[in-house]
């Protein structure tokens, strides 16, 4: 074990280390765009090789490790922690920063002359390695400095656009919730440190079943507030929809099919790992959270028409869609059903590598289609499957993944997702049974209105005419652009064929936290068939792929032979007499409107109806009709500005201690003196 355990521990070292020259590099070539482009993502992929090295030999061979070093600051150790766990996290940031880094090859060509594209290269080397050693570290105190270091670098990408204001407003709403977050953070690892009196995660871990249960519920009420924001888990989302958008494109992806997932790391190892001994509620919570997240997302995800906001809504959607397995899990195994527990767990985990890779290929999509049209507004894109055919053809295998759509990996994550409500339903009493139905009926909506909000974008973008002057002039994107995205598309397929061997792989990450050490699995998994233990259900998505394959080669055959011999003619397509226009095609707005009026009691949608008349003075003939349909923030409304309203008001009376009296502010560290000393005491 300690010899597999030195080339995946030289490969992790290499990968930060090769991170941080293409921090260095891009500073030192920053006057040359061009040479910081490359210099900032050649050693970006080269580190993320070294990544996917580091983390498969973990995974493969079981080779974890474990390091460390001490601080000449007292409580701070620089210690890593690579176990199987923090191997396929690692897995998923280097392989999607490996696509991004060459898509941004191509992509970052755009901003020459505009912006410092070696700041560019600086902070976004700088933000993979924190994400990196954010999911490896094993010290409570140098946890938080690589999550500042990640949320700080992050901020500073989001901003990188710095002349367009709605980029620096998204930047100062994320900056401010992540700082909120990482506040909830520290005093929950507080508590944690004080019950332990060790800030290591594995002297925690040891001394957990001797901690009271009041302060594990504390530590996990702060811990669901403080990682659930970075999660984007509602209500604490607010910063995700403006966030990112606003940075560049391979950031994007990365912010939302990576960085996200930190979050996600962060509770499985704190209530599956750390902690396995939580109670029911924990998990119900969860769930419940995450059934909420999964249905509102998709649904603000409907009414968006800036492309990239509703890629962001998305990721509010299929986090929920993991939380429903890890909540799942952590009620099993409150219980003591770990065969179960571990069925949750494994589709929580597939569905993170999954919507990492579709979300991805789809930022990378719309990013392409941004930079032939120079806009995020779908209502200006149209035709464009003719213009950008490629980018198209992928952009729809992004679509049908995320819509769980087989034979695509997306399917078989929401599959299993199911699967593990299911069990709940029917091994759990009355008392559990309505958070499952819950969960139940919130993915099945879910998986509807996402299939229909793609529709949409498909439709809207790449369908139909040309509805501005930039769509019809738009063209097919560079080759490194298309390249990433093909590459993706590929793995989304290969998911999805292969997932019986993703699940082993999974299955066996799920094995090695010590909960489930000596537990027998629910499920049976292969390369062709995924099956119950209790025969309850089973899937082969090869089988499903060579069926739908099947069908189609079958349905080509009969058309052709059906038609060889009919004579074609072409000719314009007649409308009453009336010339075809962009104007006659369903919008974005008019395909959702539907949909939202079903939804009007919680997205409180508002009508404008700008009327343009044929004679202003008869006002009989109408010229034209304009209907401009916007949808309430609910959260907005209803809880952030009523919090910064109460946060004002009581500023203005606790302004009023600050006088400017010397004497009375001495008097203010008295009182707080004795109030210490009555504290120790």
């Amino acid at each position: 074990m300690i010899v597999n355990a030195v080339p995946s521990q030289f490969s992790f070292f290499a990968s930060l280390l090769l991170f941080a020259c293409g921090a260095a590099g891009s500073l030192i070539f920053r006057k040359n765009d061009a040479a910081a482009n490359f210099c900032g993502n050649g050693f970006a992929i080269a580190g993320s090789i070294a990544g996917l090295i580091a983390s498969l030999l973990v995974l493969i061979f079981d080779s974890s490790f474990a390091c460390g070093w001490k601080s000449s600051l007292p409580l701070l150790s620089f210690n890593f922690n690579v176990d199987l766990l923090s191997a396929f996290f690692i897995f998923i940031i280097s392989l999607i920063s490996l696509f991004a880094s060459l898509y941004a090859i191509g992509y970052v060509g755009h901003f020459y002359k505009k912006y410092d594209v070696g700041v560019l290269g600086f902070f976004y080397n700088v933000f993979i390695a924190g994400m990196m050693m954010v999911v490896s570290a094993d010290h409570l105190l140098f946890f938080l400095i690589v999550w500042e270091v990640m949320s700080l670098s992050s901020y500073f990408l989001v901003i990188y656009e710095n002349k367009e204001k709605e980029n620096v407003k998204a930047g100062s709403v994320y900056f401010v919730m992540t700082h909120i977050g990482t506040a909830f953070i520290m005093l929950s690892f507080l508590l944690l440190y004080q019950a332990a009196g060790s800030l290591d995660f594995s002297v925690i871990k040891e001394s957990i079943v001797h901690i009271r249960p009041i302060i594990k519920n504390m530590a996990f009420g702060l811990a669901l507030v403080g990682f659930g924001t970075k999660a984007g888990m509602i209500p604490f989302h607010i910063w995700l929809p403006g966030a990112h958008p606003a940075a560049p494109t391979h950031v994007s992806a990365l912010m939302s099919g990576v960085m996200i997932k930190t979050g996600i790391y962060m509770f499985i190892r704190i209530f599956v790992d750390m902690m396995p001994d939580g109670p029911v509620w924990w998990g119900m919570v969860i769930l419940t959270a995450g059934a909420v997240s999964a249905l509102l997302g998709v649904l603000y995800a409907l009414t968006e028409h800036d492309i990239k906001r509703l890629l962001a809504y998305h990721s509010i959607e299929n986090i929920g869609i993991i939380l429903l397995g890890l909540g799942s899990a952590l009620i099993f195994l409150a219980l003591g059903m770990k065969p179960l527990a571990a069925l949750g767990l494994v589709a929580a985990l597939f569905h993170t590598i999954n919507h990492a890779i579709f979300k991805a290929l789809l930022f990378f999509g719309a990013g392409a289609v941004i930079s032939e049209t120079h806009t995020r507004n779908m209502e200006s894109y149209g035709g464009l499957i003719k213009r950008m055919p490629q980018t198209a053809f992928l952009f729809l295998v992004g679509a049908m993944a995320i819509s769980a759509l087989p034979p695509f990996n997306g399917f078989i994550s929401e599959w299993l997702t199911f699967q593990s409500l299911f069990a709940g339903m029917r091994s759990l009493d009355r008392s559990v049974q309505g958070v499952f139905l819950l969960g139940v009926g919130a993915l099945a909506f879910t998986g509807g209105l996402a299939a229909a909000c793609f529709v949409k974008v498909f439709g809207a973008t790449f369908l139909a005419r040309p509805r501005s002057e930039e769509a019809r002039h738009a063209g097919e994107v560079a080759l490194s652009l298309r390249t990433g995205m093909a590459a993706l598309a590929v793995l989304s397929l290969l998911f999805g064929l292969f997932s019986g061997m993703v699940v082993q792989l999974l299955a066996a990450v799920v094995h090695r936290i010590p909960v489930f050490h000596s537990t027998e699995m629910a499920f049976t998994a292969n390369a062709n068939l995924f099956k119950f233990n209790d025969q309850f259900a089973s899937v082969s998505l090869p089988l499903i792929f060579a069926s739908l394959a099947s069908v189609t080669a079958a349905i080509w055959l009969l058309v052709y032979i059906l038609t060889k011999n009919r004579k074609v003619r072409l000719g314009c397509t007649w409308d009453c007499g009336a010339p075809l226009t962009p104007r006659m095609e369903i919008t974005a707005t008019g395909f959702s409107r539907s949909i939202i009026t079903v939804f009007r009691g919680i997205l409180q949608p508002t009508q404008q109806y700008q009327v343009e008349y044929m004679d202003a003075e008869i006002r009989y003939f109408t010229k034209t009709n304009r209907i401009r349909l916007e949808i309430r923030d609910i959260y907005s409304s209803y809880f952030y500005s009523p919090l910064q309203d109460l946060v004002a008001k009581v500023s203005v009376y606790v302004k009023q201690i600050q006088g400017g009296n010397i004497n009375i502010y001495l008097l203010y560290i008295f009182f707080i003196l004795i109030a210490l000393l009555l504290l120790v005491v």
